[in-house]
């Protein structure tokens, strides 16, 4: 108890930021502004983007990822070979440390294997479906083992499964360490609050890292309630980043000289969820399939894309971002806008009049906005709920959300098998709930041949349009802004990697 106590303090101590002023080089200080707020730190608790990119800055994988080539690379693990078709053991490196000084080891992996199996609150349980357990062989060697065969684990080893330590998550308890989290990795976190976590450089990181010491010394993440906030704080000289603001606010910050932008795709994708298995209410009209074929019909994704996506994104056909493996664009149903057609298929329905329903969303207001705007105009009354990321996930997830404006990164991982089966597995993010389906995005992830995996997402694809069950939006092209003083690349997968940052 006694040294738990001692390292709470020892992570709440630190310097406080002075005065604001356009970049913080003097104080080797980098400060950013997000709205999507982290509250509790442990990596498997989370859903949000934000809580990732804490989880890239804090934890190490057994493997990183090349931020550019999105190539594979030894991370805690000095090597990996495939054992067989199910089992993937590593070779571990010697001599690192957590941040409160205990050794890594073996014992670390097996047990954070063992509490992604064994805890009921996961925030996302699909992308450890395959997980089967651990095996300890010596410290410095562990096997992890398949459920079945998986052909994308290794993307998900390296990009979803964060090292815990044993030793102090269980002295300190779950709770605890979500308060007081530790890793491995370039930062570790000095302090945290509700609006608020500070990172402090980890000097004792190890040198054979693909990660690199970070060249700027401290991190001091604001936590902002909206939009409007973080772009404020840019441009009073409060922050140095923030991403993912409203695309009118673009000519703002470029007039600004102290500031840049800088733009890239992502495999983000935004989308609308139909409640067609009528989780939010069995009498509802979403259940019927002409209804979801009118609403379908009857959004202007392009018009969408011209007045608010004004950067460069796509309108996708599938439920899945182009460059993932198994996403067929040619299977997914090709549907025009044709306002005409929905009234038509609304009458059909037995909806002459339309209806009111309910569009849950915590995307930017002006998306909701649209997307409501064209569904009144064929006679469908939706009514915007425009809530936090957390409120409107938790909503998503108890079945309560008819319509679900949202945006899913799929992780970064560029495989279908990241977004699939979250919304189509069975979960609690399922609102088709069709056993034909479940059983073919099951069938995708269980093979390692690539044409039965590519035919199993195609008529997965080709059933999610033909039952009108989902509809991408569009691909998010992800906008920063930042402190001409700050040298920051962004990458495709969406994850900025601030220990790669630094002052010019």
């Amino acid at each position: 108890m006694l040294r738990a106590l001692t390292l709470i303090l020892f992570l709440l101590a630190g310097p406080m930021l002075t005065s604001a002023a356009w970049g913080q080089p003097a104080e080797d200080t980098l400060r950013i502004s997000w709205r999507d707020k982290v509250i509790g730190l442990d990596p498997y608790h989370t859903s949000l983007r934000t809580g990732l990119v804490i989880s890239q800055q804090v934890w190490d994988g057994l493997i990183a990822r090349d931020p550019q080539t999105l190539a594979l690379k030894p991370l805690l693990a000095a090597s990996w070979k495939l054992v067989d078709d199910t089992t993937i053991e590593f070779e571990l490196r010697p001599g690192i440390t957590f941040h409160n000084g205990d050794a890594f080891s073996a014992d670390d992996v097996v047990y954070t294997v063992q509490s992604i199996l064994t805890d009921p609150t996961l925030a996302v349980p699909s992308n450890y479906a395959w997980l089967a357990g651990a095996e300890k062989i010596d410290d410095l060697h562990v096997r992890i083992k398949l459920k079945q065969v998986f052909p994308a684990a290794l993307e998900y080893i390296a990009v979803v499964m964060p090292i815990l330590p044993h030793a102090y998550r269980e002295r300190v308890g779950v709770e605890g360490f979500s308060r007081f989290p530790v890793g491995t990795g370039p930062y570790r976190v000095s302090a945290a609050a509700p609006d608020r976590i500070e990172l402090s450089r980890f000097d004792g990181y190890f040198r054979q890292s693909p990660k690199g010491l970070p060249p700027i010394g401290r991190i001091v993440i604001s936590q902002v309630d909206d939009a409007v906030a973080e772009v404020a704080d840019l441009l009073a000289g409060r922050a140095d980043w923030i991403w993912s603001y409203a695309p009118e606010k673009s000519a703002e910050i470029s007039a600004n000289p102290q500031v840049q932008e800088a733009r890239a795709e992502s495999m983000r994708l935004g989308y609308l969820s139909i409640d067609a298995a009528g989780r939010s209410g069995a009498s509802s009209p979403l259940t019927n399939l002409k209804v979801r074929q009118a609403i379908v019909a009857g959004i202007d994704r392009a018009k969408l894309g011209r007045d608010l996506l004004a950067l460069g994104g796509r309108i996708p056909n599938a439920p899945c971002y182009p460059t993932q493996f198994g996403c067929d664009q040619l299977a997914a149903e090709r549907v025009a806008y044709d306002p005409a057609r929905a009234k038509a298929l609304l009458v059909e329905a037995g909806y002459p009049d339309g209806f009111d329903t309910e569009l849950v969303s915590y995307v930017l207001p002006q998306f909701a906005q649209g997307v409501a705007a064209d569904l009144a105009a064929i006679g469908i009354r939706a009514h915007i709920s425009q809530l936090p990321l957390d409120m409107a996930v938790k909503r998503q997830a108890e079945g309560s959300a008819p319509l679900m404006l949202g945006s899913w990164g799929s992780y970064s991982i560029n495989d279908v098998s990241a977004i699939l089966p979250y919304f189509f597995g069975g979960g609690d993010n399922d609102y088709a709930r069709v056993p034909e389906l479940q059983e073919l995005v099951a069938q995708g992830g269980a093979t390692t041949s690539p044409d039965k995996r590519r035919l199993a997402y195609s008529k997965a694809i080709r059933l999610i349009g033909d039952q009108a069950l989902w509809l991408p939006l569009h691909t998010y092209v992800t906008t920063y802004a930042f402190s001409r003083a700050l040298d920051f690349k962004p990458t495709a997968d969406e994850l900025p990697r601030f220990y790669l940052s630094g002052w010019k």
